[in-house]
């Protein structure tokens, strides 16, 4: 049966996952009453939708960059609200790309009314990557290194980044892959929970930590004048300690990190930074649901007794983006960043930070949709990390946006 409306995605069908799209139907009725749906399935084969009601204008089109939805996964004109709002049925689901080498392909179908989607009028999908065009994916097994080297096309020479993830540990590559496709040469490196590295080590050595900035500043197409380094949570204080311990890196980017070491004493050269004390009497648990609540288990940072965990930032010469949602409910990453924003400034060290109304602990690249709780690889519980949809999606592009452009500044 021919399709009665055509769906399209401008500027092409084929994107990369952080571009924004432009998605438009032709072909309804003038004022047509039409609901919009948008079906992922990511790769365990979770399916994770999200729908809009909108009403076509006089000519019959309808076009989300423009016509505000009037109700479903969300409200008003959000040209890309069907991908940040995608949900799955199953309870704290978190959508994340596994293998970069394969786009999440995302089905647009429009449905007649705003009641029970029986009559489907058009449908289109959208194949969003995580690998640029001529991006080269190289696994790194070199030495005790457990990563991945993303390469952009060309010769270069490129900016060159480390990309850390948390404590939920795994070599998580989608982030790296990403910062690739958009000219810079990334190392995606695991550091828990990997192959032949425990889930929870004793300790970490900084020395790891260097033999990936050594690594990285042998590549042929990496500039020569200094290596970035990009942290979430755990991965944020990591970023901190090695900009402040190895003096290969010139820019550092900790989002939802703290500016104490967590979790994992940190040796270095003849000294160790001790775990920031925390009490885990104080997590809260939702009895019902079993969701925890870690947001008051570390001890106050302003007691000078917790001093001896201090990241000492201020001795860096490097610059610093620091990155924090309000509403992060997996700890006080707010503070701890006003804490390190502090000390840097009191020491005459320039400094750029950022806190987000209404985000949570996950900041993620943009368009993937928030995740409030999931369960923590590591601890095999349900982590509450927060955030509101719209202000976390807003969050999410702004972020993006201001980690491209500070690299491209200091790098």
């Amino acid at each position: 049966a021919r399709m009665a409306a055509r769906v399209s995605v401008l500027p092409s069908r084929r994107c990369l996952f952080d571009d924004p799209v432009q998605i438009r139907v032709a072909g309804l009725q003038p004022q047509q009453a039409v609901t919009l749906r948008a079906s992922l399935v990511d790769e365990s084969g979770e399916l994770f939708q999200a729908h809009a009601l909108y009403r076509a204008g006089s000519s019959g089109e309808l076009d989300l960059s423009r016509s505000p939805a009037l109700g479903g996964s969300y409200l008003g004109v959000e040209p890309m609200g069907l991908l940040w709002t995608l949900q799955s049925k199953t309870p704290y689901k978190r959508l994340a790309k596994r293998n970069v080498l394969t786009p999440f392909c995302v089905d647009l179908e429009v449905y007649e009314g705003h009641g029970d989607m029986s009559r489907l009028l058009g449908k289109c999908s959208n194949e969003r990557w995580f690998l640029g065009e001529g991006v080269k994916r190289i696994s790194v097994r070199e030495g005790r290194l457990r990563a991945t080297l993303f390469l952009p096309p060309g010769p270069g020479p490129f900016p060159g980044l480390i990309d850390l993830y948390g404590s939920g540990g795994g070599l998580i590559e989608y982030r790296a892959s990403l910062l690739a496709s958009r000219g810079f040469v990334t190392l995606a490196l695991a550091y828990m929970s990997f192959e032949d590295i425990p889930a929870m080590p004793e300790v970490l050595e900084l020395s790891y930590f260097e033999e990936a900035v050594n690594f990285l500043q042998k590549q042929q197409q990496v500039k020569d004048t200094g290596i970035g380094v990009l942290g979430l949570s755990k991965g944020g204080d990591l970023a901190l300690s090695m900009a402040t311990f190895l003096p290969g890196i010139k820019a550092a980017v900790s989002i939802s990190g703290s500016s104490f070491n967590s979790f994992v004493p940190l040796k270095g050269d003849g000294f160790t930074i001790p775990v920031h004390p925390y009490d885990l009497g104080r997590m809260k648990i939702d009895d019902e649901a079993g969701l925890v609540d870690f947001s008051d288990v570390l001890h106050d940072h302003t007691d000078p007794a917790t001093w001896d965990c201090r990241i000492p930032v201020e001795r860096s010469l490097a610059k610093f983006l620091f990155l924090s949602g309000l509403d992060d409910m997996n700890w006080k990453s707010d503070l701890y960043c006003q804490d390190a924003v502090q000390r840097l400034r009191q020491h005459g060290r320039e400094v750029e930070f950022y806190s987000y109304s209404g985000a949570g602990h996950l900041l993620e690249p943009p368009y993937l949709p928030l995740c409030k709780v999931s369960i923590h690889r590591v601890l095999g519980m349900l982590i509450h990390w927060g955030g509101q949809w719209r202000e976390h999606a807003k969050a999410q592009e702004d972020a993006w946006r201001r980690i491209q452009a500070f690299f491209w500044q200091h790098l």
